[in-house]
C-alpha cells in the first residue's frame, strides 16, 4: 500500500495543476494519470489559448511541461488506472489492477470524454480538421466551409459560435428537427452563415492528411452524397469520467460531480476539479484554475485536522 497525504486521480490541466500546489504545499502528492495521460489536450495540436504561450503551444507539449513542472516539486506520477475507491473511512483507499493506494485527502479530477462519432477516419484526422472544440479550434477554419455535428444546444451554440470565423456552417443532423431549445433555434435560423443538411448522417470524413469533405447517409432512403468542407466539428456531447465514483460520489442527472461546499463534494475530504465537474467551460485554463482551488481547498482541510 502506497500512503501519501494527497492522491491526485487524473493527469490533465486540473490534476497537473492540483499536484503542484499540493505537492508545493508541503505535502506528499501522488498523481493517477488514468487511461489518458495527459487528459484531451493530448490530442489537439495547436494550443493558442493558454496564457504565457504568445504563439502557441501543442498540446502533448503543454501537458509534458505540467507533468514535468508538478515532478519537479516532488509530486509522484503513477501511469495507472483506478478500477476502485472506497471512502467510507479515513485514509482513503483507491485501487487499480495491481496497486493500493492510501490517502488522507484525494482529488478527482479525471475529466470528461467528447463522444465521436466512431469513424475511423474520424480518429485518424483528428487535430487535422476533426475537432470537438471550437473555441479551441474554430480560430483555424478563418474564410472556410464547416460542417458541425449534432442537433442539441450544444450543437448548435458551436455552429454560431464558429460563423465568426468560417464562411460558412452546415448544420449536419439525423432528424429534421431540433432537440435544442427554442431560443437558441431561433438565433441559428435567423443566422445567414448557417445551413442545414437534414435527416443526414456522417458516413465518413474524407482526406487523407486533412479534411476534405464528408460522405453523407441520408436517413430516409438510404442514399449517399458527399460534401466539400475543410473542417468537421462533432457536437454531440460531452461523457464525465465519472463511472467508478457512481453510489459514492453525489452526482448530478447527466453524471458530473457535484460540489458540496467550494470544491468538497459530498464526501468530507474529497475534492473535485476540472471537466468531471465543469460541463459549462471545458476549457483548459479553467480546469487549471479548478485544480488551483481544489488543491488549496485540501491543504486548509488538512492543515484544520492536524491543529485539531
Amino acid at each position: 500500500m502506497q500512503k501519501k497525504k494527497i492522491l491526485v486521480i487524473g493527469s490533465g490541466p486540473a490534476g497537473y495543476t492540483a499536484a503542484i500546489y499540493a505537492s508545493r504545499g508541503g505535502y506528499e502528492t501522488t498523481v493517477i494519470s488514468g487511461n489518458q495521460p495527459g487528459g484531451q489536450l493530448t490530442i489537439t495540436t495547436e494550443v493558442e489559448n493558454f496564457p504565457g504561450f504568445s504563439k502557441g503551444v501543442l498540446g502533448p507539449s503543454l501537458m509534458e511541461e505540467m507533468k514535468v513542472q508538478a515532478q519537479r516539486f516532488g509530486s509522484q506520477i503513477s501511469d495507472d488506472e483506478v478500477t476502485s475507491v472506497d471512502f467510507k473511512s479515513q485514509p482513503f483507499t483507491v485501487k487499480s489492477a495491481e496497486k493500493t493506494y492510501s490517502a488522507d485527502a484525494l482529488i478527482v479530477a479525471t475529466g470528461a470524454s467528447a463522444m465521436w462519432l466512431g469513424l475511423e477516419s474520424e480518429q485518424r484526422l483528428r487535430g487535422r480538421g476533426v475537432s470537438a472544440c471550437t473555441t479551441c479550434d474554430g480560430f483555424f477554419i478563418k474564410n472556410k466551409d464547416v460542417i458541425v455535428v449534432g442537433g442539441g444546444d450544444t450543437a448548435l451554440e458551436e455552429a454560431n459560435f464558429l460563423t465568426k470565423f468560417a464562411n460558412i456552417v452546415t448544420i449536419v443532423h439525423r432528424r429534421d428537427v431540433f432537440k435544442a431549445s427554442r431560443i437558441m433555434q431561433q438565433k441559428t435560423f435567423s443566422n445567414p452563415k448557417i445551413k442545414f443538411a437534414w435527416n443526414s448522417a456522417v458516413k465518413e470524413i474524407l482526406g487523407e492528411s486533412k479534411v476534405e469533405g464528408i460522405s453523407i447517409l441520408s436517413t430516409k432512403d438510404g442514399s449517399l452524397s458527399t460534401m466539400k468542407c475543410d473542417g468537421v466539428f462533432v457536437a454531440i456531447g460531452h461523457r464525465p469520467n465519472s463511472e467508478v465514483f457512481q453510489g459514492i460520489l453525489e452526482l448530478n442527472e447527466k453524471g458530473y460531480i457535484v460540489r458540496k461546499s467550494r470544491t468538497m463534494t459530498n464526501v468530507e475530504g474529497v475534492f473535485v476539479a476540472g471537466d468531471v465537474y465543469d460541463y459549462d467551460y471545458r476549457q483548459g485554463v479553467t480546469a487549471a484554475g479548478y485544480g488551483c482551488e481544489a488543491a488549496l481547498d485540501a491543504i486548509r482541510w488538512l492543515g484544520d485536522r492536524e491543529r485539531d
